[in-house]
């Protein structure tokens, strides 16, 4: 029986069919066989349209043309988040999306107060500003809507070799919709127990012979899930344009425009959550405040414009060798003022006879420390990436080159706020937003920092091909750049006063270097849908990486006379495609080691040195994709053992675990669809122990001492009503879980994660 497989239209079938009836007749079929009806020959012919689609979880490679291989053959952990996963999640936001895979934590940062809005760990490094948009730098302290996301792309390990500086643990790189040559228009519409109402449109359009355009749209108001008194309003537009698809040469030009509007949220004072410690008794084992109180004032706000205008073009050089050029500007705005809390009062000073005498307050009278903290920033980039794919032979060896050059300039600019800091106490159980503000209003010093850094880089990936078992790859990226810092500061008062009050004071600082950036592996293939590897990779962190900000401070990492830190990584694994290549598994032991991290080296000098090591290292098992054709998952499980080599990072003995790094997460998402109506998922996920104290010799301090280890579950139910219809339930914290979400470095406030909430959304496809 003849099968004739097509992965987009049965039409497909016709001139295989002629080729097949036309190649029986030439072997000598007798006149009497072709005699008989053609349309029992037909019959014998099954069409199986979709038989060679992907898996609606799995996908094959990564979008990025420095990665050439199959994830299948690639040597790194790379886990990708496809939007079927986030749409059947209710996912909003790339944070979301990233819960998804093993190995991410999220953090307040110092007391609550990051520059950064999707802020979060990633096998034990920090990883927000390694965050990229179809391969370019993203910038901004945003937290990024997944309206306008195809997939999520997530590589894991030291990566400086794809991406450049500061790629200590891997990156993150999101995936833009673009227009493709199929009409088709979806929307969805949403209402979660948090009171948000969200809406979304995805709709493309052919015109011509090869063009096509896409616009993707948001809007979104309402509270959050658990916390319905913080506000969140925002509207986005996504339009893209596209010529000469399916042609040897494709020009794409698209932009992205977000408006935010929001309520920022503090968090909680930590009083009564697991692990909270105070000397005091009282205050030890007081209750916890409601998870609905709000601790900040009316007047808090945070506003983000964020907007980014791209254009790609491929062209296909013949000879098996493709050019793709990517140019990007992007400006990014956050204007915010957020209120958070500190440390609690539980008592007062009195007179007693003419001396100060301290006596205890009721509960319902206790207060807390309210601090207003600033963050004002632009961001911009303008960016061009130039890359050339080739496949070529030397003999009998088969080489896949890839090659480019990169250049980006990034800049920053944070004028500073006064009229902030310490303000009014609000009552601790009873909190009001509309307390009178004490002190002077928020206003501009005149002092400010401004930050540069502009790269150029060249970079050659070769994948050699030894025979059908064996390949190996190599590459390496040279970079040069420069960071240029400066600043002014506002003379305050002092003893002795030798600059006048008011003064302002200009600065300037600047680092200039060379990065070189390697990745090498073997790979070997005992079986076409299996592979076992070996790989060694680098990447390097100079000072001001993150934000473009040097600093003079003898004991900040961003001074720049500091070494860039240096991550090498090696890892051995093995993946697998089976059930018919539907369903990938993989396997990885990794290590990370970490050096030139600061440490105090003499407590009494205070002089700080780069002798600080610090290693990570641990297994990840991942599956994705499909069991059954209607049985879908992605699960990923992940240990780290983090450990300080050398040095106190962190001021921590070396010896012991850092910070925040959990030894076991875990994550699962499954569906599956019964008839052709029905559709049941769920997943979980669960992370051990995030520890905030991690010294021996200091068992308990102030405040608390980390996350505890939670469970959390989720379910979802579709119902398809008609071909366009379907209504979708989410059910987030099923068994209604109290659990931290996140913790700020200094243990006095928290984030709670949400208790059983729910969201209903209905989804449109024409």
């Amino acid at each position: 029986m003849s099968h004739i497989r097509s992965r987009k239209h049965t039409l497909a079938a016709q001139p295989l069919l002629s080729q097949s009836l036309f190649a029986l007749a030439a072997v000598g079929l007798p006149l009497a066989a072709q005699a008989q009806s053609t349309e029992k020959t037909l019959s014998e012919v099954k069409v199986e349209a979709k038989a060679n689609a992907e898996a609606p979880y799995k996908v094959e490679k990564v979008s990025s043309p420095k990665l050439t291989q199959p994830l299948l053959d690639t040597t790194q952990t790379i886990t990708v988040i496809k939007k079927d996963v986030i749409q059947e999640q209710g996912a909003s936001s790339i944070v979301e999306a990233l819960r998804n895979t093993p190995g991410i934590t999220l953090q307040l940062g110092e007391n609550g107060n990051t520059s950064a809005g999707d802020t979060f760990q990633m096998r034990g490094f920090a990883a927000q500003s390694s965050i990229f948009v179809d391969g370019i730098r993203d910038l901004g302290a945003v937290t990024r809507d997944a309206f306008n996301v195809e997939q999520v792309e997530v590589a894991k390990g030291p990566a400086g070799a794809d991406i450049g500086r500061g790629a200590a643990s891997g990156y993150v790189n999101l995936v833009t919709k673009l227009p493709s040559r199929e009409d088709a228009t979806s929307a969805t519409l949403g209402y979660d127990s948090g009171e948000t109402k969200r809406g979304t449109v995805d709709m493309n359009r052919r015109f011509g012979d090869s063009g096509a355009f896409r616009i993707n749209a948001m809007i979104q108001d309402g509270g959050v899930m658990g916390r319905k008194v913080i506000q969140k309003k925002s509207h986005a537009l996504a339009p893209s344009i596209a010529w000469g698809l399916g042609s040897g040469t494709r020009l794409y030009l698209y932009s992205q425009h977000v408006r935010q509007d929001n309520t920022p949220d503090g968090g909680t004072p930590a009083v009564g959550v697991p692990s909270y410690y105070q000397a005091e008794d009282r205050l030890r084992t007081a209750p916890r405040v409601d998870r609905n109180n709000f601790y900040g004032y009316a007047s808090d706000f945070a506003k983000v414009d964020a907007d980014m205008v791209t254009a790609k073009i491929e062209h296909e050089l013949g000879g098996k060798t493709t050019l793709t050029n990517t140019t990007r500007y992007g400006k990014t705005k956050m204007d915010r003022i957020l209120t958070g809390v500190h440390s609690v009062t539980t008592s007062k000073t009195v007179k007693v006879d003419g001396k100060d005498v301290t006596v205890p307050l009721a509960q319902a009278d206790w207060s807390v420390m309210r601090i207003r903290q600033s963050v004002l920033q632009e961001n911009e980039i303008l960016g061009n990436a130039t890359n050339i794919v080739s496949e070529f032979h030397t003999g009998a060896i088969g080489h896949t080159l890839s090659s480019g050059f990169e250049l980006l300039s990034e800049e920053q600019f944070a004028p500073v706020r006064g009229g902030l800091g310490t303000a009014g106490n609000a009552n601790l159980y009873q909190p009001n937003r509309d307390d009178a503000l004490p002190g002077y209003a928020p206003a501009l010093t005149g002092a400010f920092t401004k930050g540069r850094t502009r790269t150029a880089a060249v970079y050659a990936f070769d994948t050699i091909n030894l025979n059908a078992q064996w390949q190996l790859n190599g590459g390496v990226r040279v970079e040069r750049y420069n960071t240029e810092t400066t600043g002014a500061t506002v003379q305050a008062v002092a003893t002795p006063q030798t600059i006048p009050v008011g003064t302002v004071i200009g600065s300037r600082l600047e680092k200039s270097g060379k990065l070189v950036s390697w990745k090498a592996g073997a790979l070997y293939k005992p079986a076409e849908n299996g592979s076992i590897y070996l790989s060694f990779a680098n990447s390097q962190t100079p000072p001001g990486s993150a934000n473009f900000s040097l600093s003079s401070s003898a004991n900040s990492t961003a001074n720049p006379n500091m070494d860039p830190q240096k991550t090498t990584n090696a890892e051995f694994g093995t993946k697998w495609d089976v059930l018919e290549k539907k369903l990938a598994l993989t396997a990885a032991v990794y290590r990370s080691e970490n050096k030139n991290e600061l440490t105090l080296e003499d407590a009494v000098s205070h002089t700080w040195s780069q002798l600080g090591k610090r290693r990570v290292e641990g297994v990840e098992l991942g599956a994705v994709g499909q069991i059954t054709p209607n049985w879908n998952i992605t699960a990923g499980i992940a240990t780290m053992n983090s450990k300080i080599i050398e040095g106190t990072t962190g001021g921590n003995a070396a010896g012991v675990a850092t910070r925040w790094t959990p030894d076991l997460t875990a994550t699962l998402w499954s569906t599956y669809k019964l008839g052709d109506q029905f559709t049941f998922g769920g997943g979980m996920r669960y992370s051990s122990e995030q520890k905030r104290n991690v010294d021996p010799k200091t068992p308990v301090i102030a405040g608390t001492q980390g996350i505890p280890s939670y469970f959390v579950a989720d379910a979802m139910f579709s119902y398809k009503v008609n071909k366009n219809v379907s209504l979708q339930l989410n059910v987030y914290n099923l068994f209604d879980k109290f659990y931290l979400e996140s913790l700020n470095s200094g243990g006095s406030r928290v984030v709670l994660g949400a208790r059983r909430s729910g969201q209903v959304s209905a989804n449109f496809t024409f």
